[in-house]
């Protein structure tokens, strides 16, 4: 299968290009520099040209569930989001320079920071779920290492509410951390299958593999993967500084039978860290929300697929005597537009600027005009 390239960044007020930060089949991310207030983020943008009702639904979701959840310390922070000069909708987020996508397969990880961060996922998770909501694609890459060396929770982009089902759901998977009645396609996910998903990613971050993964080459097919995660067992990790209890948890939390595993995440990050205190260290704290705490009053809405939020654009004006754009008449970076066409017959381009605080735009040329307030 060909590997998609990045799109073009999108040209977005206050921000500055920097470089890419990655690629996938969803979406493409860039780093950027924000103007003000001055720090990096990350941004998160679908392909040019991208048009399936799929895509987009899962990116609006992960824009909403990002903004409902990114309070929480263990949850990647979502900043804004709109759409692009080109008409594609991004998500700004807090920049993380780290990831647990590899480093677990090229080192070994100390059992001490692996507890902490099964911990601290236990708590993001048990947040998510108790506002109603399921990730459905914990792995080890969707971990992220904050500027301050915390691991975060990332990608909710197939995200989805725990009542929600119906045939037009879409069903997406990485099969090495998912669960077997969600490799069966039984389910699209439930509180089980996200605890499965859990042990397995803290399996991997601990062992230096997945699951059920062979170091044979041609081993790891999807196909193969699937029938070993439907009929296997738990297989202690070959660490010699992995204590017993702690093997005993993760046999637990991947149990093929669902009844069989921690009721909840928050079940699961307790005996974490009752393993933490029976190795003599200071239990993580597992942070979850007050009994005060209530969802958002508009609840997500995960069948909306229209674009939403302000468009971030820059606007050149074209001449009609040449075809050639005007000079003067692209917007400043920092400027966001809200494009329409008033009536015919206005006369020549005239600019207005109003304060050195706010003022206001109209650039017309013959029959057209374009106005914006400047902020």
């Amino acid at each position: 299968m060909t590997r998609r390239l990045p799109s073009a960044p999108p040209l977005l007020p206050g921000l500055d290009y920097v470089r890419p930060l990655g690629s996938g089949g969803f979406a493409d991310v860039f780093l950027y520099q924000q103007d003000m207030p001055r720090r990096q983020v990350a941004v998160k943008v679908l392909p040019i040209g991208e048009r399936d009702p799929d895509m987009l639904r899962m990116f609006n979701a992960e824009a909403d569930v990002l903004a409902h959840l990114s309070a929480h310390p263990s949850i990647v922070t979502v900043y804004q989001a709109g759409i692009s000069a080109d008409g594609r909708p991004f998500i700004v987020m807090e920049y993380c320079p780290g990831s647990l996508a590899q480093r677990y397969r090229i080192e070994r990880v100390p059992v001490e920071e692996v507890m902490a961060i099964a911990v601290r996922l236990a708590g993001a998770l048990e947040s998510a779920h108790r506002a109603g909501l399921i990730h459905r694609d914990i792995k080890p890459s969707n971990i992220l290492i904050t500027t301050f060396g915390s691991a975060v929770l990332a990608d909710f982009g197939i995200s989805s509410t725990l009542v929600r089902s119906g045939d037009d759901e879409v069903l997406a998977m990485s099969i090495p951390w998912s669960a077997p009645e969600v490799v069966a396609e039984q389910t699209g996910g439930t509180i089980a299958s996200e605890v499965w998903g859990l042990g397995a990613t803290v399996y991997s971050l601990l062992a230096g593999h997945s699951p059920f993964e062979r170091r044979e080459k041609g081993q790891n097919t999807r196909d193969l993967m699937r029938r070993r995660i439907a009929r296997g067992t738990f297989v202690p990790i070959a660490r010699d500084d992995v204590p017993d209890a702690l093997q005993q948890v993760l046999a637990t939390a991947m149990a093929r039978d669902p009844a069989r595993r921690y009721r909840s995440a928050a079940e699961f990050g307790e005996a974490v860290r009752e393993v933490q205190r029976g190795a003599g260290l200071a239990p993580t704290p597992l942070e979850v929300p007050a009994d005060e705490w209530m969802p958002a009053s508009v609840p997500i809405d995960f069948a909306d697929a229209a674009p939403r939020g302000p468009v971030r654009s820059r606007v050149a004006s074209e001449s009609r005597r040449t075809g050639e754009p005007l000079e003067g008449t692209a917007l400043r970076r920092e400027e966001d537009t809200d494009v329409t066409t008033p009536p015919a017959g206005h006369g020549p381009i005239w600019p207005w600027v109003v304060g050195g605080v706010a003022g206001l735009v109209a650039l017309g040329a013959g029959a057209g005009w374009i106005w914006m307030v400047l902020t």
